[in-house]
């Protein structure tokens, strides 16, 4: 935390209970690439929320921004270490990077209006957001199962149509497929693998447990290794494991500054499953504001 700071950033204690997180929640590459594909060419980069280093790209200049020491002190040795601040106060001068971006970091911030006018201030060019959208988390198959966890998410996350709105100028929203075999260890991420949800770890990994009781994931746990061994779940959801992607809740938001002409087609950031490779090269570090101060 920052110097004088005693209480968590956001709504979850990654210092208390994020120890262990990066072993689950890694970079999906697919997901990845598009990501990267929507930063355009942009060759510096601020990452908000910046976790343990999931989804940056390791071919440009990134600045990383994570308040938890714990999450900071999980970032690979071969990434640039994070600086310790929030959303709602970048430490950079107006227009200093060439792109922003945040990946599922966005509903756990204080105040998250302010930071994405942040993430928009401190921009040249795109702004792109990783979020769930909230009003379809209830179409997973979890909400069946533990609906605490589910009305939990949905007051979480901010309205997609508002992050547009907040983030202004020219943006588009895009649906992520999340594939069967993803290696982010978010909930959507095991549609076909039921199972995974009875170990502790990953349900750790998963903030949203954070917000339900002991008691609550007892249950959870009872009812649904029940359901797994005498048949039902496979009865009622076991298509899912033929199908190679899941079209759930998770959303990728592109803002682009009006007047700005985007570096890709609409159409670059679908086929982006395919090249997870980028060809920014990397540039000159952004400027820091002078009066701030970085710990």
């Amino acid at each position: 935390m920052q110097a004088g700071r005693t209480t968590p950033a956001g709504d979850f204690d990654y210092d208390q209970f994020g120890r262990g997180y990066s072993q689950l929640r890694r970079t999906e590459p697919r997901i990845a690439a598009m990501v990267h594909a929507a930063l355009g060419n942009a060759r510096t980069v601020v990452n908000v929320g910046a976790g343990a280093g999931s989804y940056e790209p390791r071919d440009r200049y990134v600045v990383a921004i994570e308040p938890s020491a714990a999450m900071r002190a999980q970032r690979p040795r071969e990434i640039a270490p994070a600086i310790d601040g929030v959303a709602e106060r970048l430490p950079l001068d107006d227009g200093s990077v060439d792109a922003a971006m945040s990946t599922l970091s966005v509903h756990q911030w204080q105040d998250w209006r302010r930071g994405l006018r942040e993430l928009r201030r401190v921009s040249r060019g795109p702004v792109v957001v990783m979020t769930f959208d909230g009003d379809e988390i209830n179409r997973f198959w979890l909400a069946e199962y533990c609906p605490e966890v589910i009305a939990a998410e949905h007051g979480r996350f901010p309205p997609i149509a508002e992050i547009a709105a907040v983030l202004g100028g020219r943006t588009r929203v895009q649906k992520v497929p999340i594939p069967i075999d993803c290696v982010d260890g978010f909930t959507e991420a095991y549609y076909a693998r039921p199972a995974a949800f009875l170990d502790a770890r990953v349900r750790g990994s998963q903030s949203a447990w954070g917000f339900v009781s002991a008691e609550v994931q007892e249950r959870f746990v009872r009812e649904l290794t029940a359901e797994i061994e005498n048949g039902e779940w496979e009865r009622k959801h076991g298509h899912l494991r033929s199908e190679p992607v899941f079209w759930g809740a998770l959303r990728l938001i592109v803002s682009e500054p009006w007047g700005a002409h985007p570096k890709h087609r609409d159409e670059d950031i679908s086929v982006a499953w395919a090249s997870p490779g980028s060809s920014a090269q990397q540039g000159p570090p952004p400027r820091t504001r002078k009066n701030d101060s970085m710990s």
